[in-house]
């Protein structure tokens, strides 16, 4: 007798992908829900840096609950971004972030309007949290990293 388990990162996936299979939404996903990522911690580091890593550890901590991996690869990730808002002059960071923001949900609901289903976030707003790691999970397949 075979046991199956079900972690819930799985099944958060799973979900996330129902709405996420035609190739153009997925390519679209793939640029635009990093640079969401970007933008929100930029608008959270224009308001204050210590606000940015209120927000960066936050998000670690929920995804450390779903899975360690994903957890250290959004850590490089956010790290990243926020060496790249650290070196950017202050005076503009607030208005590209407004700008890749706005620029980026474009594009995801062009991406939906392609797949012809709604975001998942509409029907439950983990999914907003979900999504990089959505991203994060097909550069993991790809390079075979387990997570």
């Amino acid at each position: 007798m075979s046991v199956v388990t079900h972690r819930r990162i799985d099944m958060l996936l799973a979900r996330y992908a129902e709405s996420h299979r035609h190739p153009l939404n997925e390519a679209i996903h793939c640029i635009c829900v990093p640079a969401i990522v970007l933008s929100l911690l930029g608008l959270s580091w224009a308001a204050a840096p210590w606000l940015a890593l209120i927000v960066v550890i936050a998000s670690l901590a929920y995804y450390l609950t779903l899975s360690p991996a994903f957890a250290l690869g959004m850590l490089a990730m956010a790290g990243a971004m926020l060496l790249i808002l650290s070196r950017l002059p202050a005076a503009s960071v607030l208005p590209a972030s407004v700008a890749i923001f706005v620029a980026s949900w474009i594009g995801q609901f062009v991406g939906h309007k392609v797949e012809g289903k709604k975001p998942s976030f509409f029907e439950d707003l983990r999914f907003l949290l979900i999504g990089p790691l959505f991203v994060l999970s097909l550069l993991y397949r790809r390079w075979r990293i387990p997570y």
